[in-house]
């Protein structure tokens, strides 16, 4: 029997953790000399980007690194007893029970043909041998605990009759049941809604404070990381380069890694203009192609040729730090507090004419209420009175929950789906009921759309340069296959890519290049207006940096006018001229940037900012988590769409909001409105985000 565990010491303890996947042709080094330590009821961050060994760390922990996988070095010691010693009948003790994992995406944790009260009952009847009708009794406090409503309708449910939060929250509770030491969080919020994601953080710090549990919270994400978690470490590349206490390593850090990190997300006071995002150049590199000495000195300003190349760097204490420590030989020589070189500074593009025009457009669907699409006809309200209009070298940034409508509209303005009634004018054209196949080839080319996701846009087995001459021919461009292929080499140009990428296939491309790609087929035909659907979501803030500034060049080149739908509000704000919100099929506010993102709001819009989580200490924010989750389009609430989670309700006499509709009210400078709160009342709205002076 192992001795009893002294809470002094810490809970986990990863020590110089080496792990390599083998494959038929070589050894991949995944994670080298990683080194970690948490205490007893601390949160620890572990931030980098994708393919930096993050998620490797986390399974190694639960030693569930697949048959490839093997720790080749190094001691992982839990509550002081080593896991890499333990045979897999201890494992199975401690999985679980002591060390819980939630994963990412929620469905694939859920059991779809079980209702979610057994799932949740199974983890105590297993670990702790507890009846069955103890377990269901605890399966309904936990579902209690993580703030779910009507817990007697949640523990007699599927996994499909709940949303992707109501989802994650039930994945969260399952790790909970058994009330384990140590919770390992793997992105655990990265497909939700900024709204959804303020109430999960919330849940977790709430629940890791009640129960006293420790937490490896691994993210891309350095806003919620300060959000959630006492301690960091940075990881590049399989190693960690740097680690500390959050404030610290934000306010004091000490890894060029970390700066350049830093330097190309989108902080209050960023300006796509005067101060746009510092890109970290060249690319990551492949875990069997690491370069000699320090992994990130390719792509460092500070590098020293014969210094920082000539040995393995070790991890050394910050000076005057707290368990702050830095993978840097040059941490004491280099001078942090200097500003980025200036990048170039651009003059703000000219607005022109207008070329889209919306006007009151309405799309709705007919669903038959049985499983087979018989019995009464319901009507759902995707898009209600949408009028608007852009111009030309403008962004138009359109912002709202997944259901508001956004992708809805896309799809109307695209041709592939025909409205129910409005007007599209696209330039001189009416497009409203023109469906794609129906449109021009002229159309089409000045109309084109960048995807999500990258991956799934492109052919695999076709060239990447064969698939932009593709687009050349749908676009009828050019009178010869030579004209194409030259044009073609030019927009790989454009997008900066280099023209031997043209004989690549998409899978010897990363996510950024993939996207890269999908921008130039975008801009083949030379496209005036184009609907960018969350371009940079999957994609690291580092490549996110460069795609938004390649998407600037062009538009500033071309005086493209840019559709930008997206929930990430800090891009948002960095980008874009003017701003959409969308709530429920309904336009609730527009106007320009900073009318949108200065009081007054409109009650969502505040609740849509104060979610946003903000990398930067300096940054108070008013803390608003929105109960619930947007209403069903086809049962929307009587009234204001937004009265069933509005929390200035009770300012608007008479009930009003649960009666009409808001009228569309004009403030100052063209900035609308669609509430019934009086004049006094939004005079009186305090800022959500406010920066402390320096």
């Amino acid at each position: 029997m192992s001795e009893p565990w002294d809470p002094s010491k810490p809970i986990l303890e990863i020590e110089n953790l080496s792990i390599s996947f083998f494959t038929r042709l070589r050894e991949i080094p995944a994670v080298m000399d990683f080194s970690c330590t948490v205490m007893a009821g601390e949160a620890m961050g572990l931030v980098g980007e994708s393919g930096c060994g993050k998620s490797t760390v986390a399974l190694a922990v639960m030693r569930d690194l697949g048959k490839n996988g093997r720790i080749t070095g190094g001691s992982i010691r839990f509550k002081g007893r080593d896991l890499t010693l333990m045979s897999e009948e201890e494992l199975r003790h401690i999985r679980g029970s002591e060390i819980a994992m939630i994963y990412q995406e929620p469905m694939a944790s859920l059991n779809p043909a079980m209702k979610i009260g057994a799932q949740l009952a199974e983890v105590p009847m297993i670990h702790q041998g507890m009846s069955r009708d103890e377990a269901w009794k605890l399966a309904r406090q936990i579902v209690a605990d993580v703030r779910l409503p009507d817990p007697d309708r949640i523990v007699n449910a599927y996994p499909h009759q709940l949303s992707g939060g109501q989802q994650q929250r039930i994945v969260i509770a399952m790790a909970l049941m058994s009330k384990p030491a140590l919770l390992i969080l793997d992105e655990p919020t990265t497909a939700l809604d900024v709204t959804v994601e303020a109430g999960i953080v919330d849940l977790v710090k709430d629940l890791g404070e009640k129960y006293g549990t420790s937490m490896l919270f691994i993210s891309h994400n350095l806003g919620l990381v300060l959000d959630v978690c006492d301690r960091l470490c940075v990881m590049y590349s399989g190693e960690a380069v740097e680690t500390g206490n959050v404030e610290e390593v934000f306010d004091k850090m000490r890894h060029p890694y970390t700066q350049a990190l830093f330097r190309s997300i989108p902080l209050p006071g960023a300006d796509k203009n005067a101060r746009p995002l510092v890109a970290i150049p060249g690319n990551f590199p492949l875990p069997h192609e690491r370069p000699q000495g320090c992994n990130f000195g390719p792509r460092c300003s500070y590098f020293v040729e014969g210094r920082c190349n000539a040995q393995d760097i070790p991890m050394v204490a910050v000076p005057d730090g707290h368990r702050h420590e830095t993978r840097c030989l040059r941490s004491t020589e280099i001078d942090w507090s200097t500003p980025p070189a200036a990048g170039k500074v651009t003059e703000k593009a000219e607005i022109g004419r207008v070329v889209l025009k919306l006007d009151d457009l309405k799309k709705y669907y007919s669903v038959g209420t049985s499983a087979f699409g018989g019995g009464m006809q319901k009507v759902v309200k995707a898009n209600e009175t949408l009028s608007f209009e852009a111009r030309e070298g403008e962004t138009l940034a359109i912002v709202g929950e997944s259901g508001c409508g956004k992708s809805t509209f896309a799809k109307v303005l695209m041709g592939l789906e025909t409205a129910t009634s409005g007007q599209i004018m696209l330039f001189d054209e009416n497009v409203q009921s023109t469906p794609i196949q129906m449109r021009g080839t002229d159309t089409i080319s000045k109309l084109q759309m960048v995807f999500q996701n990258p991956f799934d846009t492109l052919n695999p087995s076709m060239t990447v340069g064969r698939q932009i001459i593709r687009a050349l021919e749908i676009f009828d461009y050019g009178n010869s296959d030579a004209e194409r292929h030259a044009r073609m080499l030019e927009l790989l140009d454009l997008v900066k890519l280099p023209r031997a990428f043209a004989d690549r296939m998409p899978r010897q491309l990363s996510g950024g290049q993939k996207q890269r790609v999908g921008i130039a087929r975008a801009f083949a035909g030379g496209a005036k207006v184009v609907v960018a659907d969350e371009p940079v979501s999957a994609l690291d803030v580092s490549v996110q940096a460069a795609v938004t500034d390649l998407l600037m060049d062009i538009q500033r080149k071309n005086k493209t006018t840019l559709l930008f739908i997206s929930h990430d509000l800090s891009i948002v704000r960095y980008l874009s001229d003017r701003v959409m919100v969308m709530y429920l099929g309904h336009v609730v506010e527009m106007g320009t940037t900073d009318q949108v993102f200065a009081p007054p709001y409109h009650p969502y819009t505040e609740a849509l900012l104060s979610a946003v989580p903000i990398a930067d200490t300096r940054v108070q924010k008013s803390r608003i988590v929105l109960e619930g989750d947007i209403p069903s389009a086809v049962n929307p609430p009587p009234g204001c769409p937004f009265q069933t989670r509005c929390r200035w309700k009770a300012q608007v006499a008479g009930g009003l909001c649960e009666k009409e509709v808001p009228p569309v009210r004009m403030l100052e400078g063209g900035h609308q409105i669609k509430c019934h709160l009086p004049d006094a009342v939004l005079a009186s709205m305090e800022p959500v985000i406010k920066i402390a002076a320096e």
